[in-house]
């Protein structure tokens, strides 16, 4: 009998699988290259090293786009070939616990997997709030308010829990690339520079600060747009800051909306409790010192917050308790 069990949170940067026999993760980029519009020629962290330096006869991109599905087939592919090279024994049969994104359709992460060729025996979703509440080891059905700022590399989740549900959510198109892209934006007008996704992403990793940053350059190498010729070009950490600033007070003011909206009983118990930060893109500088500073209440940021949702999925694989919080579509109630 095969007794293989997966989590999977299917996150626009990476996708992070859990697996329950070996209770391990498994986390690589989102990312498949697919040559001639045919089949998927590499994915994930290979995929990744081919992203701007691929011909055009290869196509490299993310199969989820702003938290959704951009290609059910190049996710499925990815999925399969991953758990095959990293998982002894066959497939058929298993389980699978999928994180599901606030505003997201149920049946599509279902469909993703029931329709691909692995036959799953069974597919249950966790709200994606939820279950980054247990990630972050906080008992989610407990009566008490909870509110997840959670900073993926698409979009910002913001969330206030209580009871083992979601009081009240937002989902912004704003996170770790939009940050990417106004760094771009920048370079190119200030210095007539041009640069890659993946320099903007190296530059928010080294020199990034959500509050008034430390003194810190680095140099880096794109396109003179004058000459038209590459160069290296030194970058600072104060242009970085006043870069991004707008970006981070997209964010900021998302968190206060749903602040103003929570429940007066439930906003007690936030304050109490403090906000709890994760998602990728939380590891910039000060993100919580910035967060604190305009929300007045205390943030907790979580050690490894790319992974608190798949840490999440693993508790309601394991813990009896929260097993209850998987749920089914509809459709597959009345097959």
């Amino acid at each position: 009998m095969n007794n293989h069990s997966f989590g999977c949170d299917f996150g626009s940067y990476h996708l992070k699988v859990y697996h329950r026999d070996a209770d391990g993760f498994l986390m690589q980029h989102n990312m498949v290259a697919v040559q001639d519009r045919k089949g998927v020629l590499a994915f994930g962290d290979e995929a990744y090293a081919m992203y701007e330096k691929a011909p055009s006869n290869i196509q490299v991109s993310s199969p989820m786009s702003y938290g959704n599905l951009a290609s059910i087939s190049n996710m499925q592919a990815f999925l399969k070939s991953l758990l095959e090279q990293n998982i002894k024994g066959q497939l058929k049969g298993a389980e699978y616990f999928v994180a599901l994104p606030t505003e997201m359709q149920e049946r599509i992460f279902t469909t993703l997997i029931q329709d691909s060729t692995m036959k799953p025996k069974n597919v249950f979703l966790v709200d994606k709030p939820v279950a980054a509440g247990l990630g972050l080891g906080i008992n989610v059905k407990e009566a008490q308010g909870v509110m997840i700022v959670d900073v993926g590399a698409e979009t910002t989740e913001i969330s206030v829990l209580s009871l083992g549900g979601i009081v009240i959510s937002r989902l912004i198109q704003t996170g770790g690339r939009s940050i990417d892209d106004a760094l771009q934006s920048a370079i190119r007008k200030e210095f007539n520079f041009f640069i890659g996704s993946k320099t903007a992403e190296c530059i928010k990793k080294e020199l990034a600060y959500a509050t008034e940053p430390e003194e810190a350059s680095m140099q880096i190498c794109g396109r003179n747009m004058v000459i038209g010729l590459p160069q290296m070009l030194e970058i600072t950490s104060v242009f970085v800051y006043e870069a991004i600033k707008e970006q981070l007070d997209i964010i900021m003011d998302a968190v206060k909306t749903i602040l103003e909206r929570t429940p007066p009983e439930l906003g007690v118990d936030i304050i109490q409790n403090g906000i709890y930060l994760t998602g990728g893109s939380a590891r910039i500088r000060k993100f919580d010192q910035l967060l604190q500073e305009r929300s007045g209440i205390r943030v907790v940021v979580d050690g490894e917050p790319e992974l608190s949702v798949a840490r999440g999925l693993a508790r309601v694989m394991n813990e009896k308790e929260f097993r209850p919080l998987a749920f089914v579509t509809k459709e597959q109630k009345y097959e």
